[in-house]
């Protein structure tokens, strides 16, 4: 009986190992996902801007060329 006792304790504390290590990958998995996150956020802020100075300068082409025309 003792030595089933001892071989559930050791079994359960080799699942607690197991399961304390998947924790820690989770949240290093976590954090690697969080930093992507913030940069793609970044990123598309960058895109947003450029996009919007890219089309203030097409309607300001537009409105030149328009003003050409009637002229």
């Amino acid at each position: 009986m003792s030595d089933s006792l001892d071989e559930q304790i050791r079994r359960l504390e080799q699942r607690v190992d197991e399961l304390l290590a998947l924790c820690e990958r989770l949240r290093e998995e976590n954090r690697i996902l969080r930093e992507s996150q913030e940069s793609l956020n970044a990123d598309r802020a960058s895109l947003r801007e450029k996009n919007e100075q890219a089309r203030s300068r097409i309607e300001a082409m537009i409105s030149r060329l328009k003003a050409m025309e009637n002229s």
